[in-house]
Parts: structure tokens; sequence; C-alpha cells
């Protein structure tokens, strides 16, 4: 049987690609390290690593040991927590990861309302792309992700189960008033994340052209920077413009696209307490949203 903490060892050894900053991370000598590593080696009966002038690098097999080993981790770490939870909401921890436009608006009335309502709750927070934080989600290193998808993204995957928060509108950003999508063929863009980026193409090819695209970025406030220098245009989500918006910017709706921003939770119900109440605080919270448009 593999031992936990062993797994623990290849875990970090692969997330760091160093013997040196696993144990630095563990809290262990070098040599533990290595002596845990061979001795997974042997009851493995694999060859994990291989020694690569002063390093070292995992193996196909130790690749594959530690990639579920990722899986096995967040498992456990996650049975710790729904444990915590089932004591009772006075105590334990539910974590969450989600994106900037969200934690920017949503987010903190959602952890504000569930820290008042469980103070002795310790709640988590990343800041993450949603294919980012899914994986997270399968492995057991958060209890909730909210992503935005739009019509035209691929379905998550079976295991993963969302709860529809809110409908947010997208917005063409330029400096100009009276811009469209239409109007814009021959502009240089700027493009978000991969799913926005997508999206931006699908968008554009239905109107008969592919956007120029020159700058890229996933943070809201460099691309609203870049829009107001006059380099280029790009798409938003309302909830950005709420969050932060750069004087001199023109927003114009885009007809009929909107991201569609869940909560996603893994496996089938029912989920544990502390998830529970925070799928019900964010729910509660983004039907305090109201209607999704940026001040003007």
């Amino acid at each position: 049987m593999l031992d936990v903490t062993r797994l623990r060892v290849i875990d970090a050894v692969a997330r760091h690609g160093s013997v040196t900053a696993a144990a630095r991370e563990l809290h262990y000598t070098q040599p533990t390290v290595s002596h845990h590593l061979a001795r997974l080696e042997a009851e493995t009966g694999a060859q994990l690593l291989q020694r690569t002038g002063r390093g070292i690098r995992l193996t196909p097999a130790g690749q594959l040991l530690a990639f579920r080993a990722t899986e096995i981790l967040g498992r456990i770490d996650a049975a710790d927590a729904e444990l915590s939870a089932h004591v009772g909401l006075s105590a334990g921890r539910v974590r969450l990861a989600s994106f900037s436009s969200v934690i920017g608006s949503l987010i903190p009335r959602a952890v504000a309302a569930l820290t008042d309502k469980h103070p002795g709750l310790q709640i988590g927070l990343t800041d993450t792309q949603p294919p980012e934080a899914l994986e997270m989600l399968r492995t057991g290193r958060i209890d909730v992700a909210v992503i935005f998808r739009y019509d035209d993204t691929d379905p998550e995957p079976d295991d993963v189960r969302l709860h529809h928060l809110l409908d947010d509108p997208l917005y063409l950003l330029s400096t100009r008033r009276g811009h469209s999508l239409d109007s814009l063929r021959d502009a240089t863009w700027i493009a978000g994340c991969d799913r926005c980026r997508s999206h931006l193409l699908s968008i554009c090819a239905g109107r008969g052209f592919e956007p120029r695209i020159g700058y890229t970025s996933d943070d809201m406030v460099v691309m609203q920077a870049l829009v107001a220098a006059g380099l280029g245009v790009t798409t938003s989500p309302g909830l950005a413009l709420r969050a932060h918006r750069v004087k001199g910017i023109v927003a114009s709706e885009v007809p009929g696209s909107r991201q569609h921003i869940y909560a996603a939770t893994y496996g089938e119900p029912p989920d544990p307490p502390a998830t529970t109440a925070l799928l019900a605080a964010l729910t509660e919270a983004a039907a305090s949203v109201g209607d999704v448009r940026p001040a003007d």
C-alpha cells in the first residue's frame, strides 16, 4: 500500500523539480526526502526518478504517480475539511477559487455574509481562470469553483455539477461612441484568457471577419489601460467594468453575448455543510447584484 507521506514527497518534488525545494516546503532534510523517494521506488517496483547532471527529473512512471498523488492528497485534504464541517459550521474550512471580475464584485459580498453567519469557518480563496479552477476542484484542492462559460464553450466534465448564479453581458470597449464589432473589423484587438479569446474569435467569425490580435492579457486593468491609450479595442464583462473602469473608455453592449457564471462542485450530492453554506451565500450575493450593467 502506498504511504501518504511518500506521496506528499513525490508531489512536492514534481511541483518544484528539486529535492532541495521539496525538502524546504515539507520541513524535511534532503536525505529524508531522498530516503522516502527510494522507499517509494522499492514499494512500487518502478524507477520514478532520473538524474540529470546535478538535478533530477521524473520518469514517465514518476509523472504518472505524481499526478495521481496530487489527486489523492487533494481528496484526503477535502475529506478532512468535510469531517470538520460535519462537526458544525462553528469550525472547519471551505475553499473557493474564482476569477478576477467576480472576485472584485460578487465574492466579497458572499464571503462577508458567510463569515457573519459562521465566524468560526475558515474560508480560503484563490484567484485563477476557469480551467485551472476546475482542475483544482477535480483534485480536491478546493471545494467550490466559480467559473464562467459562453454558449460556445465546450461542456464541463460530467462529474462537475454547475449551479447557475447569473448572466453577465459582454461589452465592447473602445475610445469612441458608436462603435460596433462590424465597424472595428480592421482594428487592433486585445484578447483575454483562452476561454475569452475563443469566444471573441467565434463572435467575430459570425460577423465574417477574423480579429487582428495585437495584445494578450487576462488582467482587465491592463486591457482597459491599453484601450484608453488608443492601442486597441477589446471586450469585457459587465462585472469587470463595475469593479474597475478607466476614464475615457466607452462601453457598448455586444448584442446576444453573455458570460454565464456558475458555482461548480464536484461529485454526487449532497455537498458537505460548509460547501452548501457557501453555495447559498454565493446565490444570495448573485441575486443582490441585480442588473449587471456598468455605470456610464
